[in-house]
């Protein structure tokens, strides 16, 4: 867990200069010095007869104000600023408020004028601008010079000691300003280096959830009580692919989404719904969560078929895990059966023997082909991928087909470009386009270019159709088309076009049935080029 450590505020407060966030302050303190000034020669101008500032000296008192003012005036204009640091410049604003206003109680004949208490301000000012830097030294400037001028007052005009007792008052005033001060501007200092830690923390830990919540898997919605979205990540934008560019509300987002929270506006607690989209072929579930006391929902977006998807991942892992031992808890003893049937085949004693060893050897292949077929899966996840030239390829895989079946050179037709390629796995094209082509064999006439293979190219994808002749698919039947173990042969296993997906999925292609044409039409869908250069071109759409 990550600790907060605040520096010490008294370190902080002796560095070389006052810090950046005190330059605006040290502006107030030049505008509050003109102002004052400003009264005070305005004093001297229209109210010299009335006001009693001045009447032991009227002349030192009116051209000390006007020097005051001047000097305030080109503080206030940026003349200050020759001095390198603001520190420096506070330390010069200091020392001259502090001899102005000594001039000015001396010219107003002493304590007695009240002038010495704006020393208390300035000192005050001081304190709080410098954050407690200088502040006790400020005040021992100011009460030395009020104890000067207080001599000069005594020694000029025989003023009694009881006056000495009223400025050494109003000298403890000024420390005691100056020290109550700076133990605040202490405080400032260490609240301000808080503030700005912790806002430094939570500037972190916010980018820290942005990115967790950006690259999260489910969509994440924050709603307010209003129904307007206050943030909402990438995942929530492909899952509910709103219809406007820029959504604001839950409507926007999704209609169906916003009728199926508005019923539970009022909730204070979690709720899980499976909610239908009409733009995605699998449902989503939607958790929705209080934000607050505030009101509003914190909405969670799962792709249900992401989650389907993770689940046959797993059960195809545990399926690997199961080949593994059939491969040898199965072939060993079907190849003794295999061989035992042989054996009886060749004394040919009858006729019902050499029956019942046909049977034994027919199902012998069979179950060896199921095995075959269920290994096949283990290695889905072992493609190695290459760019492959379809049409030259498909002859070579119509050639392999003929040396079994010479009329397969008649029957199969290929129509492909001179030219074409798509990324997969040599062994897994192989496989996919046996399954494809026998089974379109298997169901076609016996007529020329009864089976056709057609090879053609969309921008980044390459499409392969393998059409037949044949009575086509009946309706009933296509929704279990591509499920393990559903066959209509009577020696299929009923994992070839299952497989034949499995292995398309692995190299990024797709395998689909279109229609009947009017025989079966299934199509492969697959990129054209590496996935390295399809990023590299922006395009990361395969479908």
């Amino acid at each position: 867990m990550r600790t907060t450590k605040v520096a010490d505020p008294a370190a902080a407060a002796d560095d070389d200069s006052v810090s950046l966030s005190s330059l605006t302050p040290l502006r107030y303190f030049s505008l509050y010095r003109l102002l004052m000034t400003s009264v005070l020669l305005a004093i001297v101008l229209g109210f010299a007869g009335d006001i009693s500032f001045g009447r032991y000296n009227e002349v030192l008192f009116s051209r000390t104000a006007l020097a005051y003012w001047a000097f305030a005036l080109v503080t206030m204009l940026g003349a200050d600023r020759v001095l390198p640091t603001s520190g420096g410049r506070l330390t010069l604003g200091v020392l001259a408020d502090i001899l102005f206003l000594t001039l000015l109680t001396y010219a107003s004949g002493g304590a007695s004028s009240g002038l010495p208490f704006m020393h208390v301000v300035v000192l005050a000012f001081a304190a709080l601008v410098g954050q407690g830097r200088l502040a006790v030294f400020y005040a021992a400037v100011a009460s030395i010079a009020m104890l000067f001028e207080q001599s000069i007052q005594a020694i000029t005009t025989a003023d009694d000691a009881t006056t000495f007792v009223q400025v050494g008052t109003i000298s403890i005033g000024f420390f005691a300003t100056a020290i109550a001060v700076r133990l605040l501007a202490r405080r400032v200092i260490a609240n301000e280096l808080l503030a700005r830690e912790r806002g430094r923390d939570l500037a972190e830990q916010m980018r820290v959830n942005e990115r967790v919540i950006r690259d999260m898997e489910d969509g994440v919605l924050v709603v307010d009580p209003d129904g307007r979205v206050r943030q909402a990540n990438p995942q929530a934008h492909r899952l509910l692919d709103p219809a406007m560019p820029r959504p604001v509300t839950l409507a926007d987002f999704s209609p169906a989404l916003d009728d199926l929270l508005s019923g539970i506006a009022s909730a204070d607690r979690e709720r899980v719904m499976v909610l239908d989209l009409p733009a995605r072929p699998a449902a989503v579930r939607v958790r929705c969560v209080p934000a607050g006391e505030q009101g509003g929902h914190l909405v969670f977006i799962e792709d249900l078929a992401r989650l389907r998807e993770q689940a046959r991942q797993i059960k195809l892992a545990a399926l690997g895990r199961l080949t593994a031992s059939m491969a040898h808890e199965i072939r060993n003893p079907l190849s003794a059966i295999t061989q035992a049937a042989e054996l009886l085949q060749e004394e040919r004693r009858a006729e019902t023997q050499a029956r019942l060893t046909r049977i034994i050897c027919d199902n012998s292949l069979r179950l060896d082909r199921l095995v075959s077929d269920v290994l096949e899966l283990g290695r889905r996840d072992r493609a190695e991928p290459e760019l492959l030239d379809v049409a030259s390829y498909a002859r070579s895989f119509v050639e392999e087909l003929a040396m079994r079946d010479a009329s397969v050179r008649s029957r199969v037709r290929i129509d492909a470009p001179a030219s074409g390629a798509i990324w997969f796995d040599r062994g897994h094209l192989h496989q996919v386009l046996w399954n494809l082509v026998v089974n379109a064999l298997r169901y076609a006439s016996q007529g020329q270019e009864s089976v056709r293979i057609i090879v053609r190219g969309e921008d980044d994808v390459t499409l392969i159709e393998v059409l037949d002749d044949g009575p086509g698919i009946d309706i009933a039947v296509r929704t279990h088309l591509f499920e393990p173990f559903f066959t209509t042969h009577s020696k299929g296993t009923g994992l070839g076009l299952y497989i034949a997906r499995e292995l398309c999925e692995a190299n990024g292609a797709r395998l689909d049935f279109v229609d009947n044409s009017p025989g079966a039409h299934f199509r492969v869908r697959g990129m054209n080029r590496s996935w390295d250069g399809a990023w590299n071109v922006g395009d990361h759409n395969v479908s």
